[in-house]
C-alpha cells in the first residue's frame, strides 16, 4: 500500500535545518507555503526523527545525516532539498525506494569554492601563512626565500567538473598553466591540459588542487604513496571532501619536506559545532591553512543555493517535475492548469503502467497526458485528467495506492 500526500499546501509542513538562508524562506512563502519550521541547527537523529516524522519537505546542509533508518520513520516526507553541492549525508537509494526525490544545487557556490582556492594558491606561493603565524608572535619574516609568484607555475587539478573549470580558468587568468586529470573525458576550458594519470599530474604540478566527490574510489586519494609522487615543495588544496586526502600521511609528507604546504578546508571528522575543538595532525604546521569548512560559505553562494533549492522542491511539490533530482527518473512537466494531476510512484516491473491506466478506464476517465519515465528500480508515472470533480480525482487517487508495487501517490489539483 503507497503512501497518501494529497494536501493543500497550508498543510505541507516544510522543514528546514541548519541555518539555511531565509531566501529559502521567502521562496516557500511567495509560492503559498506558510508551515514552516525553521531550525538554526542541525538536530541529534533522535530530535530529527521526530520532526521528521511529521514534515513532507526536508531541506539540509552537510550536518543532517538522512539515513535509510530516519526515511522509514518520515511517512509522510515526499521531498528532500540538500541546500549546498554534495548529498553524501543522503542515502539516496533510501530515499528512492521511498518514494522521495532529492534535490541539490550543483553550481550555486562554485565561485565561491573557486575564488577560495585562488587565493590560497597564492597565500602558500607566497608563504604567507607561516609569515602571518610569525608575525602574530612579533616575530618579521621578510625574507624572499620560499615565495613566488604564481605566474608561470603549473595548476593541477585533479576533478574537472564544476569548480575544477572555474578554478583553471581564474588560474590561467593570473598566468598559470593548468594541468587536469578526471576519470571522464572532459572538454578543455581555454589552454588547459588534460593528463592520462593522476601519478603524471602530480608529478608536474607547483600546486594540486582537489575537487573530486566522496567515493570509494576517492577514499584516501592521495595517500602515502601519492603524496610521494608530487613534486618536491609542491603545494595541496583540497576543498572537496574530508576523505580524500589521508591527513596523517599528509602530516608526515610536510614534516619531511615533501609536500611545501597545505591548505585545508574539509575533513574526515568535523566538529558538530562551533563550540567543539578541530581535532587533526596538521595543526602544528603553520605552512598550513586550516578553514572550518567553508568553500561555498559566502553571502551570495547561500542565497543562491537557497533560492535554486527551494524553487526546485516547490515545483515538484506544485507541479510534479523532477528534473535536477539526484536519484530519481527525471520528468520536466508542463502546468496543469485546469487539470487533475495524478502522480504514481512505484516499483518498476513489468505490467505496472497497464494497472495504473486500467484504474482511469474502469472509471471512464479520459487521460488528457500521460508521462512516464523510469530507472533500474522505480517508475514515475504522472497523469492528467480533464475536468474531473475533486471527489473523482480522490478516488482515482485511491484506487492507484491500491495497485500491488505503489509507493506512493499524490493528487495535485
Amino acid at each position: 500500500m503507497g503512501k497518501v500526500t494529497s494536501l493543500d499546501k497550508d498543510k505541507i509542513r516544510v522543514l528546514l535545518l541548519e541555518s539555511i538562508h531565509k531566501s529559502a524562506v521567502d521562496a516557500f512563502n511567495a509560492a503559498g507555503y506558510t508551515n514552516i519550521d525553521y531550525q538554526e541547527k542541525a538536530l541529534p537523529e533522535r530530535d530529527l526523527v521526530e520532526h521528521i516524522r511529521g514534515a513532507h519537505i526536508v531541506g539540509i546542509r552537510s550536518r543532517s545525516d538522512l539515513t535509510k533508518d530516519v526515511f522509514a520513520k518520515a511517512e509522510k516526507l515526499i521531498a528532500v532539498g540538500c541546500f549546498g553541492i554534495g548529498t553524501d549525508q543522503v542515502d539516496l537509494t533510501a530515499a528512492e525506494l521511498h518514494g522521495v526525490p532529492v534535490f541539490n544545487a550543483p553550481f550555486s557556490n562554485t565561485r565561491s569554492v573557486a575564488e577560495l582556492v585562488i587565493g590560497e594558491v597564492v597565500m602558500l606561493s607566497r608563504g604567507v601563512p607561516e609569515r602571518s603565524a610569525a608575525a602574530h608572535r612579533g616575530r618579521w619574516m621578510k625574507a624572499v626565500a620560499g615565495a613566488t609568484e604564481v605566474r608561470g607555475k603549473t595548476l593541477g587539478i585533479v576533478g574537472y567538473g564544476h569548480i575544477g573549470t572555474q578554478v583553471g580558468v581564474l588560474a590561467e587568468a593570473m598566468g598559470m598553466r593548468v594541468i587536469y586529470h578526471d576519470i571522464e573525458t572532459k572538454l578543455s576550458l581555454g589552454n588547459a591540459v588534460p593528463v592520462a594519470t593522476l601519478e603524471a599530474l602530480l608529478e608536474r604540478a607547483d600546486v594540486v588542487t582537489l575537487h573530486v566527490p566522496e567515493t570509494e574510489r576517492t577514499f584516501h586519494l592521495m595517500g602515502e604513496e601519492q603524496l610521494a609522487q608530487m613534486r618536491k615543495g609542491a603545494k595541496l588544496i583540497n576543498a572537496s571532501r574530508g576523505t580524500v586526502v589521508d591527513l596523517d600521511a599528509l602530516a608526515r609528507a610536510i614534516a619531511s619536506g615533501r609536500v611545501g604546504g597545505a591548505a585545508i578546508d574539509v575533513y574526515p571528522v568535523e566538529p558538530e559545532s562551533n563550540d567543539q575543538e578541530l581535532s587533526t595532525p596538521l595543526r602544528e604546521f603553520e605552512n598550513v591553512i586550516l578553514t572550518p569548512h567553508i568553500g561555498g560559505s559566502t553571502v551570495e553562494a547561500q542565497q543562491n543555493i537557497g533560492s535554486e533549492v527551494a524553487a526546485k522542491l516547490i515545483t515538484y511539490s506544485d507541479n510534479g517535475s523532477t528534473l535536477g533530482s539526484v536519484n530519481f527518473p527525471q520528468v520536466a512537466l508542463p502546468e496543469h492548469a485546469g487539470k487533475h494531476r495524478l502522480l504514481h510512484i512505484h516499483r518498476n516491473e513489468p505490467g505496472m503502467l497497464a494497472s495504473v491506466n486500467a484504474v482511469f478506464s474502469e472509471a471512464k476517465i479520459n487521460i488528457s497526458s500521460q508521462y512516464l519515465e523510469t530507472d533500474r528500480r522505480i517508475g514515475y508515472a504522472v497523469i492528467d485528467v480533464d475536468g474531473a470533480e475533486r471527489p473523482v480525482s480522490l478516488a482515482l487517487r485511491k484506487k492507484l495506492d491500491e495497485i500491488d508495487g505503489t509507493i506512493r501517490t499524490r493528487l495535485l489539483y
